[in-house]
């Protein structure tokens, strides 16, 4: 069953790069590591040998997941997302109701996260609490810290 996710043009196309790293340079010092380990004698009392096949053996599961993540990866038409109301690649401009604190997210695919540039999960508890919310309502989000309200002050792209 496979899992389809939703992505950036720009987002997708480095998890492209980054499949294609692995496939080309990472396959290449892998087989590098593995030649110069065989050189050194007996395989089998030889732990760089045995190393570098298990590095072999990650760096392939790593490239068949990230294989499968890209073909099943979908890039989201900006053009055609509704900023009615918060949904995925929307900037949601919300104020924390208990401390007045206002922050601006962009809600992004998982895989895209990264808080220092306010780019938040989709599936994070901020994040689904704000999924579906309209302009000037709550989002209440249970959060590790307790329950947290915020007010949906702005929604653009």
């Amino acid at each position: 069953m496979s899992k389809i996710s939703y992505y950036t043009k720009e987002g997708l196309e480095r998890l492209k790069n980054e499949l294609n790293d692995l496939r080309t340079k990472g396959r290449t010092d892998i087989a590098r590591q593995i030649a110069e380990a065989r050189d050194k004698g007996d395989l089998s009392e030889n732990a760089e040998y045995d190393a570098a096949k298990d590095a072999q053996g990650l760096l392939e599961l790593k490239i068949a997941k990230l294989e499968e993540v890209v073909g099943n990866a979908r890039v989201i038409d900006e053009s055609s997302l509704d900023t009615s109301k918060v949904s995925i690649l929307s900037k949601v401009k919300i104020r924390n109701k208990k401390n007045n604190m206002t922050v601006t997210y962009t809600l992004v695919s998982e895989e895209e996260a990264d808080l220092k540039s306010n780019r938040i999960s989709i599936k994070s508890p901020i994040g689904q609490g704000l999924m579906g919310k309209k302009l000037g309502e709550t989002a209440v989000v249970k959060a590790p810290a307790g329950t947290m309200e915020f007010e949906v002050l702005d929604i653009s792209l």
